[in-house]
């Protein structure tokens, strides 16, 4: 297929910004890059906005190489590269994209063939452009953990965040025992099956978790908050559990060796900024039947939560400022 070489829209920061208020992108029109062996390029259709992407322009991710066009999440059609993939729609993400190579906020995108995986069908492009860092970084969350499996109970801290939603999605399709620890009453996003909720503004959480547990505690957890959930969540591990983190406002908590040894727990670390777009698509790929099936559904986007890239500043400052909405760019 020969691709018209006209220039599309790209996010551009030639250094880190020293504030949200003085985020100012350059958006410039570039053409479609020239192609070389192992190598595609996809026309983005539309590219979510992570907390990652903002946190790299403000200079919060020192792996980031300026300049810079930023992004990690996308879903778009391959529109040059092996005939094989030609006019297929495709989705991804990667630790890589916008950090260290050109990302996804811009019309064009260059990847290795090796990254390229095929679009759930189920899933429109802006829907299937927001799944990726908070998805990835769940599944290999869970899957570090040994997955979540039927029969076993799990709590998840943090439930309402985009990550905690995630993470209940693929616990509940697994067929787990589901305790979702948030700030509110009631279930953020969607569940395949009945989840407990724990809500974090009453009473001793550790309690409250190991009631709905029937007193046995949790062989996962996952801790998408950190130290301000710490101390509860090592409270409501049972005998052999798994606890999960990836994030934290406090490096330092205190940590009782003993319980630890004693409890036989384990803890998993996990930083998706680690996994190319190559390792970050194969983690995606392992969810495309449950998005498929609608065993899992991707984050709600709504029409006021999508951008051109001539208003990037404004949704990166959204994100930045802890809106709830899943936003994203439409190049």
């Amino acid at each position: 297929m020969k691709v018209e070489r006209m220039e599309l829209n790209a996010v551009r920061l030639a250094a880190k910004a020293d504030s949200a208020d003085a985020l100012h992108p350059r958006i410039e029109a570039v053409a479609p890059p020239q192609l070389q062996p192992g190598q595609a390029l996809v026309r983005v259709k539309s590219a979510g906005v992570n907390p990652s992407d903002v946190k790299a322009a403000l200079g919060m991710m020192p792996q980031v190489v300026w300049p810079r066009t930023p992004g990690r999440d996308y879903a778009g059609v391959v529109v040059d590269g092996p005939a094989e993939w030609v006019g297929r729609e495709v989705w991804g993400s990667g630790g890589d994209l916008g950090i260290t190579r050109d990302g996804t906020h811009a019309g064009w995108l260059l990847l290795p063939v090796a990254a390229l995986r095929e679009k759930p069908r189920a899933l429109g492009f802006d829907a299937a452009g927001s799944v990726g860092v908070p998805f990835v970084t769940a599944y290999e969350g869970w899957r570090r953990a040994g997955l979540p499996q039927r029969g076993q109970v799990v709590a998840v801290f943090g439930a309402n965040g985009k990550v905690g939603q995630a993470a209940v999605q693929l616990a509940a399709m697994a067929g787990a025992t589901v305790v979702a620890v948030q700030r509110s009453a009631t279930l953020q996003g969607h569940a395949a099956a009945a989840v407990e909720v724990v809500d974090a503004r009453e009473g001793d959480i550790a309690e409250r978790v190991r009631a709905a547990t029937g007193g046995r505690g949790a062989d996962l957890v996952f801790n998408t908050v950190g130290s301000a959930y710490f101390e509860a969540a090592n409270r409501v591990m049972a005998k052999g559990a798994t606890q999960v983190f990836i994030a934290t406002a406090e490096r330092a908590v205190p940590f009782d060796i003993f319980t630890f040894y004693r409890g036989m727990h384990t803890y998993v670390g996990i930083d998706t900024l680690a996994f190319d777009c190559v390792e970050s698509n194969q983690r995606l790929d392992a969810m495309r039947d449950g998005f498929d099936s609608g065993a899992l559904q991707p984050f709600p986007v709504r029409a006021g939560s999508v951008y051109g890239l001539d208003r990037a500043a404004e949704a990166y400052r959204r994100v930045i400022g802890g809106d709830a909405e899943r936003i994203v760019l439409r190049p």
